[in-house]
């Protein structure tokens, strides 16, 4: 029997969410088309429930599965925000947005999440409760935490979290995957040195 690729069937789509999110890039908080829309895409998929302003600009969709018996719930989560750079690759779909660029990828995450919650919302062949997370200022503005204060884990009990990083280096249809976290933070220090000054000399 011919196995049915759904995905391949998304694919398309996912594409053209992609680039329509890799045109508008906003930076941190400031993800309101970028929610707007993500909002819009979990309704029109049948979510059973979507809310917004999660972590201030924060989205959140409900997808129950057929099953219920294990009332297990796990998160799948992707980062919507963009960087302040300039983008200058000439892309047809390069941002139209001056200082702003999806130069890290968030603008996949966000789409591949969207199919996923396509097909999850069209199938529920499973059991208990997807959350999809959709968070804004992951870079540097601590939107994960943001959303956490805001009780996203206890509202919805969520047991487990999962999420992925695009990742230029590994082939094409290749995964990394191990136990534990995995680019779980990135931090920033500073160093000061103190010794003692020199005097430069003349040589006699």
């Amino acid at each position: 029997m011919p196995i049915k690729n759904r995905f391949a069937e998304m694919q398309a789509d996912i594409t053209a969410w992609r680039r329509d999110i890799h045109e508008h890039p906003e930076i941190q908080f400031e993800t309101h088309r970028t929610s707007a829309l993500v909002a819009e895409k979990l309704r029109e998929f049948g979510c059973d429930d979507v809310i917004e302003g999660i972590g201030r600009t924060g989205v959140v969709g409900v997808i129950k599965g057929r099953k219920a018996e294990s009332g297990k719930v796990i998160g799948l989560r992707a980062d919507m925000d963009a960087l302040p750079i300039h983008e200058q690759t000439g892309l047809e779909y390069a941002s139209k947005i001056d200082g702003a660029m999806h130069a890290c990828g968030h603008d996949g995450h966000t789409a591949m999440l969207l199919g996923a919650a396509r097909y999850l919302a069209e199938t529920r062949n499973f059991d208990g409760t997807t959350i999809v997370i959709f968070q804004p200022a992951e870079e540097g503005g601590g939107g994960g935490r943001e959303m956490c204060n805001d009780g996203l884990m206890e509202r919805w009990g969520i047991d487990e979290v999962y999420g992925m990083h695009n990742w230029p280096g590994i082939p094409t249809g290749e995964f990394s995957i191990r136990a534990g976290t995995f680019f779980a933070a990135t931090d920033l220090l500073t160093i000061e040195f103190e010794g003692l000054g020199g005097a430069r000399g003349e040589a006699t």
